[in-house]
């Protein structure tokens, strides 16, 4: 690979601030960053000039096409292409793109989920340009993320929520810090992180498997000898085919403006992880949709499938998105940064206590922003946190907010100095909270770590309800501050009625034991443990008020939410389910059925040889082989009769989403049990797939 130097090619395929600066009249670009860092609306005077300099851009870099980019609710991007040559009459073209193409797209609406807000006859959706997160260029188009409504300006998609919930978090906090005296703060962005996990497979191993191809995870798999019990993956050496992709990954990122920063080894083997600098959400979320699908790309160009479910194979760590939150000022201030005096930072302390407020009024909605089936199969499995939604404070933070409430106005014991005990090693301070890898949300010294979140999931959703429910209760704050009184009084019975009233949130610690999960019970938190349970928080009407009330959600789109979540549930267990009948019926059982043929020739033939031949064993294993392949034949049976049940149980898809959880999702785990005995004993030349051996640890 040529050497590529980095701070020169960073952004390059990016219209960002820099060419936006070089190409814009001063006027505009004052106007459009008027409109990035203050919300301010957009002129289409303004809009027209900056597509005029974004197309001459794109053209100098061999665009030849530009798309509206959007994410759907189907989760992942979708986009629509259209080139930049318009008719001259004499049968030439010329290059043309105006404010009206930059602001507006019209895509099909019909074909994307909309949980009845859309009949299939009304076809018209708008996209519309967000301006805070830049155009780029990749496979000469010039990429303009957008929002996605339909014809009646109902949410169709990740991002218009988001922005709404930014909008939200901003106005209540501004207005909370002009309470407290900062005065020069006009918009508070909301930061995210999203430390992204994933595995990568060989290609040829990856086409042998339909079940990865069509589902994404492995339905069946026999663990091999060793997992990841030897605990020697994780941050290990990178494998040269492995480092190879990592290399062109972090290139490709970095030209259009994803900052990658960190790049290991993960716990699983074959799994790894890339984490990127903070940005502002939307952005954040942008980037993370690019990342995922960078990553699919570049490993094919390697001869590796990139997976990115949340449990490929079972048996081993899934893969997480660590969502890192925190809120930072237009004047460069991270709110939640404690200072060196914490308990006299009253910011710090009220966002903090917004935050453990939010999460406990609202923690059904937390937990369902990052449900899924996928993720399902990974919550609460000794690998992930728990479905239970708490937060991890660590002792120094508990203590200074438990020493509020009981009035004492003594300061918590300052962080230690580490020393290792050899001299030639530096000493340094600790940091005021340990790590708890096991704490659905952890606070990890100047921001929030939700570590719920599945790997192939959108960030929007999650941002999108900690951004509301946490202004909703900085917008309380508010309201008893204005009422008037002592600020330093005011505070503090902020702060102590907090703790009095939702302390019980706070578990600092392993969220891993069967012991907490019974005190969870007994404080009253609730265990949603599974998609199909949580999605039905929706319809609660304290979750309605609110998201109505900050106009995140419209009642209606909150409706069609429920609807597309429940029918996406139903697709994916029906693919898994009709993906794994089909691998057993037509692959499992007649490769069994061949070797069980060929076992009973051997056994004969050894009969016949008259030789004194002790060979009860194959008599043996002839007739447990039998035996397994005669109850799975049985259990797919009773898989079979499962999927048609739960196809017609119901008009109600929140009926057949139930039956699908509680009935065919049981059998697939009774038909896989079997196979993956059966791929114990079945000769290796005879059984039709890559075993999790060659999987997870040939490449």
């Amino acid at each position: 690979m040529e050497k590529f130097n980095v701070t020169e090619s960073f952004g390059s395929m990016v219209f960002n601030d820099v060419v936006m600066r070089e190409r814009l009249p001063k006027e505009t670009y004052r106007s459009l960053k008027k409109t990035i860092i203050e919300g301010k609306p957009l002129e289409y005077s303004v809009a027209q000039e900056v597509a005029n300099a974004m197309k001459e851009w794109a053209i100098q870099k061999g665009a030849t096409h530009y798309c509206h980019w959007f994410v759907p609710m189907t989760g992942i991007t979708a986009e629509k292409h259209d080139s930049f040559i318009a008719p001259t009459g004499d049968d030439r073209v010329i290059m043309e793109f105006s404010g009206k193409n930059l602001i507006k797209g019209e895509p099909d609406a019909s074909c994307f989920p909309s949980g009845g807000l859309r009949a299939t006859f009304e076809a018209r959706g708008y996209t519309a340009w967000d301006p805070t997160s830049p155009a780029f260029i990749k496979d000469n188009s010039l990429y303009i993320p957008t929002a996605f409504c339909s014809y009646t300006g109902q949410a169709l998609d990740e991002k218009t929520p988001l922005l709404r919930s930014m909008d939200v978090i901003s106005k209540q906090t501004v207005r909370l810090l002009k309470l407290l005296g900062y005065n020069s703060v006009k918009r508070v962005f909301p930061m995210v992180g999203p430390e992204q996990e994933y595995f990568l497979i060989d290609k040829a191993f990856y086409e042998k498997r339909p079940d990865l191809v069509l589902t994404g995870r492995t339905l069946i798999g026999a663990m091999p000898p060793k997992g990841q019990e030897v605990e020697n993956h994780y941050l290990g050496t990178l494998k040269q085919r492995v480092s190879d992709f990592m290399k062109e990954l972090d290139i490709e990122l970095w030209k259009l403006g994803v900052m990658a920063k960190t790049k290991h080894n993960e716990t699983a083997p074959a799994q790894h992880e890339l984490a990127p600098v903070f940005t502002i959400a939307n952005i954040a979320t942008d980037h993370n949709h690019l990342t995922m699908e960078m990553m699919k790309k570049i490993a094919l160009k390697h001869g590796l499938v990139c997976l990115l479910h949340e449990k490929p194979f079972a048996g081993v760590n899934g893969s997480g998105k660590h969502n890192n939150w925190s809120l930072l000022t237009d004047t460069g201030k991270n709110l939640l940064e404690p200072g060196e005096n914490p308990v006299h930072n009253k910011v710090f302390l009220l966002i903090l206590c917004a935050v453990i407020q939010a999460v406990d009024e609202y923690s059904d909605l937390l937990r369902l922003s990052i449900a899924g089936p996928g993720n399902d199969h990974r919550l609460g499995g000794h690998e992930a946190p728990p479905a239970i939604v708490s937060i991890y404070l660590g002792d120094y933070f508990t203590n200074l907010l438990e020493n509020i409430r009981a009035g004492k106005t003594e300061v918590v014991e300052e962080s230690q100095i580490l020393s290792t005990g050899v001299s030639a090693l530096p000493c340094f301070v600790l940091d005021n909270s340990d790590r708890n890898r096991t704490s659905p949300l952890a606070f990890t010294g100047n921001k929030f770590e939700l570590r719920m979140l599945g790997s192939s999931a959108s960030v929007a959703g999650c941002n999108t309800i900690i951004n509301t429910i946490v202004a909703d209760a900085i917008s309380r704050m508010c309201d008893k501050i204005e009422a008037g009184g002592d600020i330093d009084g005011i505070v503090n019975e902020i702060v102590k009625s907090i703790m009095e009233d939702h302390s019980r949130i706070i578990f600092n610690g392993n969220n891993y034991s069967e012991e907490w999960k019974k005190e969870a019970e007994r404080r009253g938190l609730p265990n949603n443990y599974n998609t199909v349970d949580a999605i039905e928080c929706i319809l609660k009407e304290k979750n309605i008020k609110l998201l109505t009330k900050h106009k995140v959600y419209s009642e209606v789109e909150l409706q069609s939410r429920y609807e597309i979540l429940n029918e996406n549930y139903v697709n994916t267990i029906r693919v898994e389910a009709l993906t794994l009948k089909s691998m057993v019926k037509e692959q499992v059982l007649p490769a069994c059925v061949k070797y069980l043929v060929t076992l009973t020739d051997s056994y004969n033939s050894a009969q016949k040889t008259g030789l004194d031949l002790d060979i009860a064993f194959l008599e043996d294993n002839i007739k447990a082989l039998a035996g397994d392949v005669a109850e799975l034949s049985r259990r797919l049976g009773k898989l079979e009769k499962s999927i048609e049940e739960s196809a017609e149980c119901g008009l109600k898809l929140r009926d057949r989403a139930v039956s699908y959880r509680d009935k065919v999702l049981v059998d697939m785990n009774s038909v896989r049990e079997v196979c993956d005995r059966l791929e114990g004993v079945v000769a290796k030349e005879f059984w039709p797939f890559p075993s999790y051996y060659e999987l997870l640890f040939k490449l």
